[in-house]
């Protein structure tokens, strides 16, 4: 039998490559400035996206949630964790999606992995985007089902795999994120839900970024005045995005909901989010339905940033969403980016394999509301400077 010696070789192989994780500690409130390990770094690497993570309203909720219901939910939802909050937290997730329910997780990993593993087994198959976020890839792998990809966000690629599978083959699901966490761009929903319908499969859509960010009111790429629970039957959120709290939800017909009660494991065995949370949460869904004024800046600042961008011949992705990454190429010159960028106090995260393919390491620069447009210009002289001292890939 062999044992575990191999772990700090493989710590070894991995700063090496540069593909070794670090984390930092952060000592001050999550906002558009940051104190990292002593210092004051403006921040470009937060999915704060509406700037609601620090905001006084949702804090003063938080506190109020605390007071009503102490900090702890102390069970699983099954047990004795479900609370009145949480109920009513559920009803307006439903109302804002336009579905009969909502479902609270305690992260979104959760939801996927239990969505996922509950709708589909063994004689199954899932079928999934080549760029899915990792938690849409475990749930699938996780479930037993026999998996597939399809090339990202390619239809006619899709359709070959749906027609491959034949009639008798059980369930089949396809799984796509919504925004895609490292590109930046948009799934074709719609077209999906064409694709799909046609099969006679389900599909599932993980709107983690783009829910409170797109769409009328900030309801996300799923809007329900286009797509219907018939067209995107499995519509998993999250809450600590664009919300700015904590948690996630799938939201979905009344039977799809109460069948993930009894058989997504996830939800069954894991302690609820604390009530005050979901205090906060109602407060900034609130905050995420009226104010769009927030949406509208970040539209602002995505332009902003692209046309300066554009201008220092940066080879940017094609994404109109506050994610907006810059393919360096290489691991460890996108970490040389990296550092000359907080060297001028700007936090700008690389990103590396296995998160993205090989070969495309990125700067994956994230705005939000709260940003200022001289953030955005301090932000592109900083990179136009770094672009001559480290060279492009």
């Amino acid at each position: 039998m062999s044992g575990f010696d191999d772990i700090p070789t493989t710590l070894s192989r991995l700063e090496k490559r540069s593909l070794y994780r670090r984390r930092r500690i952060v000592d001050s409130p999550l906002s558009r400035v940051v104190t990292v390990e002593g210092r004051k770094l403006l921040n470009f690497c937060s999915n704060d996206y509406l700037g609601l993570a620090a905001e006084p309203r949702v804090a003063d909720a938080f506190k109020a949630g605390i007071d009503r219901w102490g900090v702890g939910a102390g069970a699983s939802h099954l047990v004795c964790g479900h609370t009145a909050a949480h109920h009513e937290l559920e009803e307006a997730l439903a109302d804002f999606t336009g579905r009969e329910r909502a479902l609270l997780f305690s992260t979104g990993y959760g939801a996927n992995l239990g969505a996922i593993n509950a709708l589909v087994g063994g004689r199954d198959h899932v079928i999934e985007d080549r760029l899915n976020h990792a938690s849409l890839l475990d749930g699938g792998w996780i479930s037993g089902a026999e998996f597939h990809w399809y090339a990202h966000a390619d239809m006619h690629d899709l359709q070959s795999r749906l027609n491959e599978l034949g009639d008798g083959a059980g369930r089949a699901l396809v799984v796509s994120d919504g925004t895609f966490s490292m590109d930046g761009d948009r799934c074709p929903a719609a077209d999906l839900a064409t694709t799909v319908r046609r099969h006679d499969a389900w599909l599932m859509i993980d709107d983690a970024h783009g829910f409170g960010v797109h769409g009328e009111g900030g309801c996300g790429l799923v809007d329900p005045a286009r797509l219907n629970t018939t067209d995107v039957p499995v519509l998993m959120a999250t809450l600590g995005k664009a919300v700015g709290t904590f948690g996630a939800f799938i939201a979905g017909d009344a039977a799809l909901i109460e069948f993930l009660v009894q058989r997504a494991r996830n939800y069954i065995y894991t302690t609820a989010i604390p009530a005050a949370v979901a205090v906060a949460s109602l407060a900034s869904l609130e905050i995420v339905r009226t104010e769009d004024w927030r949406r509208e800046r970040l539209v602002e600042l995505i332009a902003r940033f692209r046309t300066g961008a554009a201008q220092l011949g940066l080879d940017l992705l094609p994404s109109d969403s506050p994610i907006q990454p810059i393919v360096i190429g290489d691991s460890a010159r996108a970490l040389a980016f990296s550092a000359a960028l907080e060297s001028q106090g700007l936090l700008v995260s690389a990103i590396r394999p296995p998160t993205v393919p090989n070969g495309t390491a990125r700067l994956r620069v994230t705005l939000t509301a709260a940003h200022e447009d001289g953030d955005v210009d301090r932000l592109l002289a900083a990179l136009d400077e770094v672009v001559i001292a480290v060279g492009k890939s």
